[in-house]
C-alpha cells in the first residue's frame, strides 16, 4: 500500500513523529479551552463581516456613486468645460498673438541687421580710407625713406663687430681657455686621489673598530639573553591562561552546561509542545466555530425568511400585485388614453392655426416693406441705377479657355 501511495502522488506520505502521553493529556483540555474563548470572537468576526457586507452593499457603495456623481457634476466637467472653451481658445489666441509678434519681431530684426549690415559696410569702407590715408601711407614713407638706410647702416656696423669680435676669440681667448682648461683638469685630479685615500681609511676604521664589535656583542650576548627571555615570558604566559581556562570551564561552563541540560532545554520542550498545541487548538477551533457560525447564521436567516421575507412576498404577491393591477387596468391606463387623445387634438389645432398665421404674418412683412419703399421713392425719388460698362477682362464665373484671352492687347 505505501508503495502504491508513493508511485501514485509523486511524493512519500509524511510520516507523524511518536507522541508522548504528555502531548494526548494537554490537547483535549487545551483544544475545549480554545474553543470556548474563540468561538464568541468568530461568531463576532462573522457578524462583523456580514454587516460590513450589507453596509457596502447598501450605503457606502450608493453613497460613493453619489459623491462621484457630484463630484463630476461639480468639478470635472465644469473644469473641462473651463478647459475646452476658455482655457484652449484664450491659448490658442496667444498662440496666434505670439506668432504674429514673433513674425514682427523676425522681420524687424531683419530689417535692423540689413541696416546694421549696410552701416557697418559704410564703416568699414571708411575706415579702409582712413587707415590708408593715415597710417599706411606714412609708414610706407617711413619705411622707404628712413628706417630702410637706417637698418642697412646698422647691418654693415654689425657685420664689421662681427668681423672684429670672431678674431679676437680665435687669437687671444681660445687659447686662454685651453690652458685654463689643463691646469683645472689636473687639480681635480689630485683633489679626487686624496678624497679616496681619506674615505678608505675612514671606512677600515668604522668597520674594525664599530661594525665588528657590535656583531660579535649581539650574537653572543644580547641574542641568548633575548630567546630566554622570550622563552620564560611566554611559560608564564601559557601558564596563566590555562589557569584561567580551567577556572572559567569548572565555575562558568560546566554549570551553564548542566542548566541548559537539565533545566533549559526540557522547559523549551515543554513550552514548545504546549505552543504548538495551542496553535494547533486555535486553528481547529477557528475552523469549528467557523462552520457553528455559519449553522447559526443560516438558522437566523431562515428565522429572518420566516417571519418577514415570506409575509411580505405573500402580501406582494396575493394583495398588492392584484390591487396595482386594478388601479393600472382601472384608473392609469384610460387616464393615459385621455392624455393622448388631449395632445393628439392640441398637436392638430396647433398645425391648422400655424399656417395661415404664418401666411398672415408674411403679407403683413411684405406689406410694411412695400410701404417703405413708396415713402422713399415718394421723399427722394427713384434711385440712381449704375451704368453699365463693357467689361476688358472676363469675369469670375466664365472660364478661360485655349481661344480666349485676358489681356487688353490680345482681347478680340
Amino acid at each position: 500500500m505505501e508503495l502504491e501511495k508513493q508511485s501514485a502522488h509523486g511524493v512519500p506520505p509524511r510520516q507523524q513523529d511518536p507522541e508522548g502521553c504528555l502531548v494526548v493529556a494537554i490537547r483535549i483540555p487545551v483544544r475545549i479551552v480554545v474553543l470556548v474563548l474563540v468561538l464568541p470572537v468568530r461568531m463576532a468576526w462573522d457578524a462583523l463581516v456580514v454587516g460590513g457586507r450589507f453596509l457596502q452593499r447598501t450605503v457606502l457603495r450608493p453613497l460613493g456613486r453619489a459623491l462621484s456623481w457630484a463630484g463630476r457634476a461639480l468639478f470635472v466637467r465644469p473644469a473641462v468645460g473651463l478647459w475646452r472653451y476658455v482655457l484652449v481658445p484664450v491659448a490658442a489666441g496667444l498662440a496666434w498673438a505670439g506668432k504674429l509678434l514673433a513674425a514682427g519681431l523676425a522681420r524687424a530684426g531683419k530689417l535692423l541687421a540689413a541696416g546694421l549690415v549696410r552701416l557697418g559696410n559704410l564703416l568699414a569702407v571708411s575706415l579702409a580710407w582712413l587707415g590708408r590715408t593715415l597710417v599706411v601711407a606714412p609708414a610706407l614713407w617711413c619705411h622707404r625713406y628712413l628706417l630702410t638706410p637706417l637698418g642697412r647702416a646698422l647691418l654693415a656696423l654689425l657685420r664689421g663687430t662681427g668681423a672684429g669680435a670672431t678674431w679676437l676669440y680665435a687669437r687671444l681667448l681660445a687659447p686662454v681657455g685651453r690652458a685654463a682648461v689643463w691646469v683645472l683638469r689636473g687639480v681635480g685630479f689630485v683633489l679626487a686621489a686624496l678624497a679616496t685615500g681619506v674615505c678608505a681609511g675612514v671606512v677600515w676604521l668604522v668597520r674594525y673598530l664599530v661594525a665588528v664589535p657590535a656583531v660579535w656583542t649581539y650574537r653572543w650576548i644580547l641574542a641568548p639573553v633575548g630567546r630566554g627571555a622570550a622563552w620564560l615570558a611566554g611559560a608564564v604566559v601559557a601558564g596563566t591562561l590555562f589557569c584561567l581556562y580551567w577556572i572559567a570551564r569548572v565555575l562558568l561552563v560546566l554549570p551553564a552546561l548542566a542548566l541548559w541540560r537539565w533545566v533549559l532545554s526540557p522547559v523549551g520542550r515543554f513550552l514548545a509542545v504546549v505552543a504548538r498545541e495551542v496553535g494547533d487548538a486555535l486553528g481547529h477551533a477557528w475552523r469549528i466555530a467557523g462552520h457553528l457560525s455559519l449553522r447559526v447564521g443560516r438558522l437566523l436567516g431562515t428565522l429572518f425568511r420566516w417571519i418577514f421575507v415570506e409575509p411580505a412576498r405573500w402580501a406582494y404577491r396575493s394583495v398588492l400585485t392584484p390591487v396595482g393591477h386594478f388601479v393600472r387596468d382601472a384608473v392609469l391606463r384610460p387616464a393615459a388614453a385621455a392624455a393622448r387623445e388631449v395632445g393628439r387634438a392640441v398637436r392638430q389645432t396647433y398645425t391648422a392655426v400655424r399656417e395661415p398665421v404664418r401666411q398672415a404674418l408674411a403679407a403683413a412683412r411684405d406689406s410694411a416693406r412695400q410701404t417703405r419703399a413708396d415713402v422713399r421713392r415718394a421723399l427722394f425719388g427713384d434711385p440712381r441705377r449704375p451704368e453699365a460698362m463693357a467689361r476688358r477682362e472676363p469675369s469670375g464665373r466664365e472660364a478661360r479657355t485655349l481661344g480666349s484671352s485676358t489681356t487688353a492687347l490680345t482681347k478680340d
